[in-house]
Formats: C-alpha cells, sequence, structure tokens
C-alpha cells in the first residue's frame, strides 16, 4: 500500500515501524473499539512501563473505569461530522475592485469544504509534521506528549495545561469545537474523553476534516481554503510545499506568524516546517532545498493591503441585513480602484517625507473619486489601513473652514450675482443678538477693498463672505449646503459663512463633486452589486445618484470658473497642474487645527484634510500649503498621461459682469439687505467693474 501511495503521489516512500500504514494518507479501515485499547496500552509502554505490562494493562483500565462513563456520553451527544465543519459566527465578505478583482476581506472568511483527500498532499504532511505525527496510529490522546508538555510548562513557571502543547489533533478539535471558552484546567480534563468520544464516532479522516475546516490561520480566515485563497490566490488543492510549510507553521500562532502581517516570521516558521518534512521524508533533499530556496510569496492582493479603509466603509454604510447580520457569504463588487488608491497614498508618503518634520503626528486624509460620486479611493489615516482602524476620511468631522465658501458664492450667483459683481472686503462688525458685536478678520489682517467676487474667493477673504452670506441670506446658503450633501449641523450665527460647521471629507468631496457636475447634487457611491459566491446574479445593485438640481447650470458653470481663479491666481497656486485646468478651494479654520483643499479636474474630484487627532494646532500649515501639495502630487500621479480636458465653465468676459456691488461698513444680523443706493451709484458712474 506504502508503494502504490508514494507512486500515485509521486512521493518517496518513509521508512516506517509500520509499513502497512501509509504515512499521511488516509488510515485503513479499522476496528475502532479495538484499535482504541491497543493503542492506549501501547502509549503506556511507551511512557516507560515496559517493565510490567500488567501495570499498563491496571492503568488502562483505571483510565477506562474513571473517562468511560464520561465518554460513552459524549459519544452520544456528537452530532455528524458534516455539521461540524463550518459554524463562523457571521459570513464571509469578498469585496471586488471596479475590475472586478479581489481587493479586501471581511467578516469570518471560510472559502469552501475541503478534506483530507482533497488538499495538496504537501499541505497534509506539513500539517501532520507540525502539528501530530502520530495522527494515524494513536487513539486520540499522547499520553507522553501531555507528560512532555506538563513538564515544560512547569519547569518555565507557567501552568500546567497552558497552551496546547502535547495535544493531538483530535485533542485540539475537541478544543475548537467544544470547549472553546473554558480555561485551561477545565478544558484539558473535558478535552480527553471528548477526544476518545471522536475517535470512536469519526474515522481518523472524518476528524482531520472538521480540524482543517474550522482551525483559525489569521487575518479572519478559518480553514486551510479560505487561508490559501487568502495568503496565495490559490486553492489549498494545488499549495506547493513552500506554501503548504508556511500554512501549517500558521497553526502555532497564527495572528503572530501570519503573512500579511509578518512575513519574514512566516517563512521563518516556514522553513522550520520544511525541515521537519525532510526529516520525515516527506521531501526528498532536492525539493527540501528548492522550497527553502523559493519561499512562498503572498498574491497581488493580500500583498498590497490596499483599499482597508474603502473595505471598512462599505462594510460601516453597506446594507446591514447583507453584511452583518447574516451567516451567508458575500461577494460586493465596488467602485474601488487600486491604482489610484496607489497614487494617493503615495503622494501622501512623499510629502510627508520631504515637508514634514520627522516624528510628527499629524495626519491627514484624502478622498478621490468620479464627477458622478463613484468613490475611487479613500486613505484615512497615514497608517494602512488595517481593519477597524479609525477612518479620517469618512469618520472625522471637523470645521471646514474656508472650504466651506464656494457654498456662499453658489446663493449669490443663483440671486444674480455674477463673478465680477464687487464686495467691500474690509473691517466689519456684525452685531449677533444675544452675542453682541462680531468681527471677522480676514488672514494676517489684510483686506482687499472693493474688489470682485472672483477675486475675494481667490484670495478667501472672509470679510467679503461675511458680507455676501448676510446679503443673500444666511438660511440660502445653509440651504445649498444641504442641497450639495452637507449632513451635519450648520452655524445658526453669521460664522456659518466662515467654515465653522462640521463635516467629514467624504460629503465635502462630494459637494464639490456637485460643482462639477454644473449643479446637481452627487452621493458618493462605493457599491456597484452585491452577489452570492459563484452566483452571478446580483442579490442587490448600486444605483447612481442622478442628483437633484441645486443649483442652476450657468451659476455653476460660474462657480467652477471662480475655483479655477484660485488655483491660477489665488491661494491655490500651490495645487496648480501643468497643462492641465483644474479648479478647487484651500480652507484653514479659526485657530488653525484644520487645513484642507479640495478640488476637480474635468476626471476627477479629489479632497484632503489634514490636522491632529486631538485638535492640536497646526504650526505654519494652511489648506493652501501642504494639503494643496499633497492634492497636486495625488492628482498628478492619478491623471498620468489622461489627455487634458476643459472644465465645465464660463469664459470670463467684462459684460458679463452685473454692475452691482455690496454695501461696505457694519451690517446687522437681524437684517441682511443688499443696498440698492449702491447699486444705483454704480450703475450711474461706472463701477463695479
Amino acid at each position: 500500500m506504502a508503494g502504490e501511495q508514494a507512486g500515485r503521489w509521486g512521493k518517496p516512500v518513509r521508512k516506517r515501524r509500520n509499513p502497512e500504514l501509509p504515512q499521511g494518507n488516509p488510515s485503513p479501515k479499522r476496528r475502532r473499539g479495538k484499535g482504541l485499547i491497543r493503542g492506549f496500552i501501547g502509549s503506556c509502554l511507551r511512557m516507560g512501563l515496559r517493565g510490567s505490562v500488567w501495570v499498563s494493562i491496571r492503568l488502562a483500565v483505571v483510565f477506562l473505569l474513571v473517562f468511560g462513563p464520561w465518554t460513552l456520553h459524549y459519544f452520544n451527544a456528537l452530532p455528524p461530522a458534516a455539521e461540524l465543519m463550518d459554524d463562523r459566527s457571521k459570513g464571509a465578505v469578498t469585496l471586488l475592485d471596479r475590475n472586478d478583482e479581489v481587493f479586501a476581506w471581511r467578516g469570518d472568511q471560510f472559502g469552501g469544504l475541503v478534506s483530507s483527500n482533497t488538499v495538496s498532499p504537501h499541505l497534509k504532511n506539513a500539517i501532520l509534521v507540525a502539528e501530530d505525527k502520530r495522527f494515524y496510529r494513536h487513539f486520540g490522546l499522547s499520553l507522553h506528549g501531555i507528560a512532555g508538555a506538563v513538564f515544560i510548562n512547569l519547569r518555565e513557571g507557567r501552568s500546567p495545561f497552558s497552551g496546547h502543547g502535547g495535544s493531538t489533533i483530535t485533542q485540539q478539535v475537541a478544543k475548537r469545537v467544544f470547549f472553546p471558552e473554558l480555561r485551561s484546567f477545565n478544558r484539558k480534563v473535558r478535552e480527553v474523553p471528548m477526544a476518545m468520544a471522536m475517535e470512536f464516532k469519526y474515522s481518523k479522516d472524518e476528524i482531520l476534516n472538521i480540524y482543517l475546516n474550522r482551525v483559525y490561520l489569521g487575518a479572519g480566515t478559518f480553514g486551510f481554503e479560505a487561508a490559501s485563497q487568502r495568503y496565495f490566490g490559490k486553492s489549498a488543492r494545488h499549495v506547493d510545499p513552500a506554501e503548504a510549510a508556511m500554512l501549517a507553521g500558521l497553526l502555532k500562532a497564527p495572528s503572530r506568524y501570519a503573512p500579511t502581517r509578518n512575513l519574514e516570521g512566516a517563512r521563518s516558521r516556514a522553513r522550520l516546517i520544511i525541515a521537519m518534512m525532510e526529516a520525515e521524508d516527506y521531501l526528498s533533499r532536492a525539493e527540501a532545498t528548492d522550497a527553502r530556496n523559493n519561499p512562498a510569496s503572498l498574491s497581488r492582493a493580500a500583498a498590497r493591503q490596499a483599499g482597508g479603509y474603502f473595505a471598512d466603509w462599505i462594510m460601516e454604510t453597506g446594507p446591514s441585513f447583507l453584511l452583518k447580520d447574516t451567516n451567508e457569504d458575500v461577494v460586493i463588487r465596488t467602485t474601488f480602484d487600486n491604482d489610484i488608491q496607489d497614487a494617493a497614498e503615495a503622494a501622501l508618503t512623499q510629502v510627508f517625507a520631504k515637508k514634514v518634520r520627522k516624528g510628527s503626528r499629524a495626519e491627514a486624509a484624502i478622498v478621490v473619486m468620479s464627477p458622478d460620486g463613484n468613490v475611487r479611493a479613500i486613505v484615512g489615516g497615514r497608517s494602512s489601513g488595517t481593519p477597524g482602524v479609525f477612518n479620517r476620511a469618512t469618520q472625522a468631522t471637523r470645521q471646514t473652514g474656508s472650504a466651506f465658501k464656494p457654498f456662499v458664492y453658489a446663493a449669490a450667483l443663483e440671486n444674480g450675482y455674477r463673478p465680477g459683481s464687487r464686495v467691500q472686503d474690509s473691517p466689519l462688525t456684525v452685531n449677533v443678538p444675544g452675542s453682541g458685536p462680531w468681527k471677522p478678520r480676514n488672514y494676517e489682517g489684510r483686506y482687499l477693498g472693493l474688489t470682485s467676487f472672483s477675486k475675494a474667493l481667490a484670495n478667501s477673504a472672509n470679510a467679503a463672505a461675511v458680507r455676501i452670506s448676510e446679503t443673500v441670506g444666511r438660511q440660502k446658503v445653509r440651504d445649498i449646503a444641504r442641497g450639495f450633501g452637507i449632513s451635519g449641523t450648520l452655524a445658526q450665527g453669521p460664522a456659518v459663512a466662515l467654515g465653522a460647521s462640521e463635516s467629514t471629507l467624504l460629503e465635502m468631496t462630494a459637494a464639490y463633486a456637485g460643482f462639477l457636475n454644473l449643479g446637481r447634487s452627487v452621493a458618493p457611491l462605493g457599491i456597484r452589486g452585491i452577489s452570492l459566491p459563484g452566483d452571478p446574479a446580483a442579490l442587490m445593485e448600486g444605483t447612481e445618484s442622478s442628483g437633484n438640481r441645486v443649483i442652476s447650470d450657468s451659476s455653476a458653470r460660474q462657480l467652477v470658473q471662480m475655483l479655477h481663479e484660485v488655483i491660477e491666481n489665488g491661494t491655490g497656486s500651490r495645487a496648480r497642474l501643468e497643462r492641465r485646468p483644474a479648479a478647487g478651494k484651500t480652507g484653514t479654520t479659526q485657530g488653525g487645527r484644520d487645513a484642507w483643499f479640495i478640488g476637480f479636474t474635468a476626471d476627477y474630484v479629489a479632497g484632503v484634510w489634514m490636522g491632529y487627532d486631538d485638535n492640536t494646532r497646526l504650526t505654519g500649515v494652511t489648506g493652501g500649503g501642504l494639503p494643496a501639495d499633497i492634492w497636486r502630487e495625488t492628482m498628478a500621479r492619478i491623471h498620468g498621461n489622461l489627455p487634458a480636458k476643459p472644465l465645465p465653465m464660463i469664459e470670463r468676459k467684462p459684460e458679463h459682469d452685473r454692475r452691482d456691488v455690496l454695501v461696505a461698513g457694519s451690517t446687522s444680523s437681524s437684517a441682511p439687505t443688499t443696498s440698492i443706493l449702491a447699486r444705483l451709484f454704480d450703475s450711474l458712474f461706472g463701477m463695479g467693474r
């Protein structure tokens, strides 16, 4: 039989004390009860009781009398082996990018049933040498192994039954399936009769099959099929010796040796398994040398570990009944773009490496989406997006500062003003009922005097923005911000014009996509569809937002033109792209705790936020500085060789400008009005160009 197996698998025949049992292969049919007793007595003899066969037999009888009734009880309670293959508390979620390639996993990964006869023989052999060399010969317990483990634990000052040292595969199955919550001693006591009951109830292959499908192997994977798919992008049926050794090496400490977390540690552990496989004649010297010289490598998706923040966002916002409240496995087709994600992460890393002092705790976030709202990339912080990490792009609500001002100017454009309309940018006082006078100041105390709307926005003039907001009405400004998707609480006082309200980077980026979408709102979209594995029929399709009309087409084109001026001649000049028109707005909050740059080309919309998690003041950072640098570097990498496209904006001409001017001086919060006298004066004397 050994020769036949060796020929079929192409493996060398291992020298064995009992050549009738093939090493690492399914055991021959046997009478379970007789084999158990014989195996137990044999174990007793190997423990050093060879001097007295009768002592060994008596010990076996006492052992069976103590544990026999308990074993019988468990035997009667055990379900069929097939019912123990998959007992996850929640289903697996596999996320595909826009090209239908896997980029992330969430939930408890299973991957499908495998058996000892279907997995790669290399994997089966690696598991046996790593965990239980005598699996096919013992009766479920290794008394010698237990005694050795107890001795080692006591010698090193640990509890005698800590860990699973000395446990057979059968005992490990008993622990994982039936006693996962019990403490060491209680669990060990129960493992003994349960392991014996399992050996009576199930065949060796059935026990091994449960083990193959239930064991945890790191990174949220349960079973060797899921782990093989997760780490190598292939089935456990097809792993080579190096990959098999790495998978088997995870059994000792799955979280510690998970190759997505510690690739070198996983490879080091795999080399030990390879040496053991060679020593047991599972691998020839040439095969072992080849496996050592060509260690297992992660699949492209596993190695990149991209899209963690994006995946978390999908899991948080997707339908709970499909993603959280079910143990069904699902596949999500998303809008994620791996290349754009890589570009954004590389841009962030480069700017911080070159321009931010080493050791700085400052954080940053990036969102990139298409004009239609399809989210392509999310960078939620400087660290990689491991599951559950705080996502600053979607979860952090921060004051928006001057990045909010486009809503003010959009309200004015809807009221009939134009980019060339004039506003007085000079010190002013707003009387706020219950709070007294409020005096907004421009950055560094500089004022433009009588200036155009376009120049006031380009230079982020605070006084001008407040005058415009008070003239057209704060509620009008708030309504437009709401229309473009800003959902948080909006400030009620005059400071609403200066971005005293809070929002997320994702919301703000989507709002700017609405400007590019010619005044129609855009809802961030991440899910294209959800289906079951192997079933092309979608359980749910993602629906793109057609968008509600918020401002007119004409107002949107004028606003885009004004935002283009911000980059060409204003505070956003560091975001200027070479030979490609772009538009955007800087934002710096009062106190300098948040810095923003949000902008777009004809192809993509991107938002950048920078600040400290504890709200510490940024030192020397404004939206037109580092955030603009990150934005420019991100967009330059994203666009690559894409042809430049024009922005949907008007061509500014003097005759398009209305000859109106907003009144200078103080204003009252209770009666924001347009100065009729100022407009009349302008029309008579030609002011306002």
